[in-house]
Formats: structure tokens, C-alpha cells, sequence
């Protein structure tokens, strides 16, 4: 069990891609939607019914969805749970001395993942969109999945109803004198309650929520930013002609 929670701790822990044959697993992009209201609702349903049960987002109070267009009262008929005030922080239902008990440590807490685990290889919301996007049926393991993304994850699938299942195609290449495997393609499995399509739209709108819920003022700093540069330009223009005309008669 301990080593099922490592794998499940270092799912969301690590940065980068890596494949079992060492070669390194290309990220997607994600899509950009932090200003869609539409999408940031969504994928605060889809956090909250299939996250929250394990892993808390222990920065964030549920009122603070209010910035997304929710009124308290959809808050609270809508994402919390029985026990929960619309001014609590988003804890997890686990029980953490059961979860300390059952797997020897607590689910990491995903308030600030999509800003933590950004690498070279890509954004943070670039690794999470693959990630979930990357899941496969392997019988061979404890939890019956693996992921091209991080082989031997110990997670099992969080959103495989939606998804179904499927396996990957792997192709045999000689490189420096050694046999790897490269991702080829997928093979289609038991159908899941959405089409490729639709899961591939939910899960980037589910990215979405994490990387606004990472940090929720970032869009009113941008525009702020924007402003702010817009003055340092035309401050500057000012200065500039200021000084030409203080020194005119300098020689």
C-alpha cells in the first residue's frame, strides 16, 4: 500500500515526462481558457467530484469561487459537501488519520500544482493536461492502470468513466545499438461516457480551474500590468521630452 501512495504522491510531484525506455514523453499544450467563466464553472465541478474526495486545495475557500461567476448559493448546492460552510477551505473528505493509516502519508494537496510543476519539457497546466490525457489499462499493475506520462504511477485513473479505457501502441527502433520502445498510437478499449473529444474539452477545462485556483488574481494582474506599462510608455515619451527641452539652450 505504501508503495501504491508513493506512486500516487509522485504523480502530481514530479516535473517533466519521462517513458520507461528513458526517452523523454512530449507534452501537449494546454488550452488557455483562465478568462472563460464557462470553463473555470466546469472545471470546478469536475475538481470537486473527482479530486476533492482525495487530495484537498487547502489555499482555497470555496467563497473565493464567487470570482468565477458562482453565487454562494450555487456554491453551496452545487461543490460542498454536507458538513461544509461556503467560508471553509476546500479540504479533502479523506479522513487523514485513515488515509495515514491505509497508505502511510496524505494526498498531496493540489492548491498550487499548475504553477509548481512547470519544467523545461512545459507548463504546469501542460503536465496535468497530459497527464490525464495519458492514462492506459495494465493489468500487470496493483491499480490495473499505467501512464506514458509517468510510467508506474501508482494513481489510478481519477476520471476513467469519462474517458473509458484504451491501450497504447508502442514500435520497436534501434537507437545507438539499443531497442526502444516509441509511443505509436492508441488502441480503443471499453467506450467511457464521453467521446475523446468531450473528455480531452473536460479535462482542459479541469486544467483551467487548477491554474486559475493556483492563483486567482493573475488575469486582474495582467490587465493591471497592462495599464501600468501603457503609462511607463507614455511617462516616458513625456520625460524624454521634457528633458530635450530643459537642455535646448545647453551647449
Amino acid at each position: 500500500m505504501k508503495k501504491i501512495l508513493l506512486g500516487l504522491m509522485l504523480a502530481m510531484g514530479l516535473n517533466g515526462a519521462v517513458l520507461a525506455s528513458g526517452a523523454s514523453f512530449p507534452l501537449d499544450k494546454a488550452p488557455q481558457r483562465t478568462n472563460d467563466m464557462a470553463a473555470l464553472q466546469n472545471g470546478a465541478k469536475l475538481f470537486v467530484n473527482y479530486c476533492l474526495s482525495c487530495h484537498s486545495a487547502s489555499f482555497m475557500r470555496y467563497n473565493r469561487l464567487r470570482d468565477i461567476g458562482l453565487t454562494d448559493k450555487q456554491i453551496a448546492e452545487n461543490l460542498t459537501f454536507a458538513t461544509d460552510k461556503i467560508g471553509d477551505t476546500m479540504k479533502a473528505s479523506i479522513d487523514p488519520k485513515q488515509a495515514k493509516a491505509w497508505f502511510g502519508a496524505n494526498p498531496p494537496d493540489l492548491t498550487l500544482v499548475a504553477r509548481s510543476r512547470a519544467s523545461g519539457a512545459g507548463s504546469g497546466a501542460d503536465y496535468i493536461y497530459t497527464l490525464l490525457r495519458s492514462y492506459y489499462r495494465d493489468e500487470a499493475k496493483p491499480t490495473g492502470w499505467n501512464n506514458l506520462v509517468f510510467p508506474n504511477i501508482g494513481m489510478p485513473h481519477p476520471l476513467w468513466e469519462l474517458q473509458g479505457e484504451r491501450k497504447p501502441e508502442f514500435e520497436k527502433v534501434e537507437s545507438h545499438g539499443q531497442e526502444e520502445h516509441h509511443f505509436k498510437g492508441w488502441t480503443p478499449g471499453k467506450a467511457g461516457m464521453m467521446s475523446q473529444e468531450e473528455y480531452d474539452q473536460n479535462v482542459g477545462d479541469l486544467v483551467a480551474y487548477l491554474q486559475w485556483m493556483s492563483e486567482p488574481a493573475q488575469n486582474s494582474r495582467v490587465r493591471l500590468g497592462v495599464w501600468v506599462l501603457l503609462f511607463l510608455a507614455a511617462f516616458t515619451v513625456v520625460a524624454w521630452r521634457l528633458n530635450a527641452a530643459f537642455w535646448k539652450d545647453v551647449k
